[in-house]
Formats: structure tokens, C-alpha cells, sequence
């Protein structure tokens, strides 16, 4: 799976679409997914408005077992996500991707499955750079905590490796999960990236693409300061 930055951008057309307050961009492989359509019934609207989104995910599959094996994730997914929906959960993207790293003997050619989410998450009044460091400090059972400066201000960054309860049934196979603390200037949220995946042997790559889009992240609409400036 490649992660090097590339000099050519695509703007997808919902970059104009009014945001959540937050504004990022995703590397190639992620399809931005409806939520509500994750959480809905078959059958229903939403989810049609789901196999439509996810439709050049399944054209991409190179065969028909990881299409099957996709659709079984995705099902895991959406039964995870019944729990984090109505916890601020304001972005969602499926990630699939080549297993083709070639520094690796583990290399087999696989497809990779991952899902990122952005959530907002309230927090007490203090500055940027104290709510960052505050996140680390009570971040318990995370590992890789990392504090550092990204262009839209101070971020925190941990890592967590959990395996379901049996009753849960889910699958019972361990979820790296990558995670992203960037406080607003307001003061009273952080904007939390996660990229959760069962590629743990991919962990540095996946780690790079977590950086990758925290590094693109703003909390002003890019495209109306480029309005207002073209006015001027």
C-alpha cells in the first residue's frame, strides 16, 4: 500500500458542500460512506444510498471471495458503528487497498480493508496545546502517544490493539486502531481521527496515512478564504 504524497489533487465536488466545521482531505482508497445509511435497516433508502457509494469499492474487488470477505467487514462495521453514530460521528470513509508493500516478506497481494471516522468530542475550556496534552495524559491502555504540532495547530496521537468480547459477535480478530487528537481553537472540542483496521502487520503504513490526512486538516473553510481573497 502506498502512502507518498502525490502532487496532483482532485477536489471532490462535496468539498463545496457546507461542512461540519471541519475540512481534511483522504489519500486514494477511501470512499466517503453516508452514516445514516450505515445504520439503517436493508432494505431501506439509505441503505441503497449505501450500495451506490460502496458500488466502485465492489468493482474494484479483484475477485469474487474479497468481495465476500468485504462484505462480511462491512457488516462487522456497521454493527460497531450503531454505538459511535450518535457519539458525534461526523465523517466516515472505507479504506481498501492492495497489499503490495515490497519491504516486507509478508507481501501476498491481498486487499486491505480499513475504516476512518472523524468525531467531535466536547471538552472543558483550556488552550489548544494543554486539551492535546490532556488527551495523552488520560489516554489509558494507549500506546506510540505522540504529541506534536500539525498545520492547523498542536495534535495528540495513540494507538490501541483490542480484540471483541466473544458475546459480542463480532469478529474475533485484533482492531489496530489509529488515533488523531486535534483541538479547535475554540477551546471546547477536539475533532478525533480514527483509522481502525485488522491489517495489523500494516501498522507503520496505516500510521502514515493517519498522519498523512491529520496533516491536511483545517478548521476554516479553505474555499471561502480563496473566495474572499479573490473578491479582494
Amino acid at each position: 500500500m502506498t502512502t507518498t504524497p502525490v502532487s496532483n489533487v482532485i477536489v471532490h465536488p462535496s468539498a463545496g458542500e457546507p461542512g461540519d466545521g471541519v475540512w481534511f482531505a483522504v489519500p486514494a482508497g477511501f470512499t466517503a460512506v453516508p452514516l445514516a445509511a450505515l445504520v439503517t435497516p436493508t432494505g431501506s433508502p439509505e441503505a441503497e444510498r449505501l450500495r451506490e457509494a460502496l458500488a466502485p469499492i465492489l468493482d474494484a474487488a479483484p475477485d469474487e471471495l474479497s468481495r465476500q470477505e468485504f462484505v462480511m467487514t462491512l457488516t462487522a462495521v456497521q454493527r460497531m458503528l450503531h454505538s459511535v453514530y450518535t457519539s458525534g460521528t461526523a465523517h466516515c470513509a472505507v479504506g481498501l487497498h492492495r497489499d503490495d508493500t515490497e519491504d516486507t516478506e509478508e507481501l501476498d497481494g491481498s486487499a486491505l480493508l480499513s475504516l476512518f471516522t472523524i468525531s467531535w468530542v466536547d471538552t472543558a475550556w483550556a488552550p489548544r496545546a494543554v486539551t492535546a496534552a490532556r488527551v495523552l495524559v488520560t489516554a489509558a491502555g494507549h500506546t506510540d502517544i505522540d504529541f506534536t504540532e500539525v498545520p492547523c495547530g498542536p495534535a495528540a496521537f495513540s494507538e490501541t490493539l483490542r480484540t471483541a468480547a466473544a458475546e459480542s459477535g463480532l469478529p474475533q480478530q485484533p482492531l489496530l486502531q489509529l488515533h488523531g487528537y486535534l483541538p479547535h481553537p475554540h477551546g471546547t472540542a477536539l475533532a478525533l481521527l480514527t483509522l481502525s483496521t485488522t491489517a495489523v502487520r500494516r501498522r507503520k503504513q496505516y500510521r502514515a496515512i493517519l498522519r498523512q490526512i491529520a496533516h491536511t486538516v483545517t478548521f476554516e473553510d479553505p474555499f471561502a478564504t480563496a473566495a474572499g481573497s479573490e473578491r479582494r
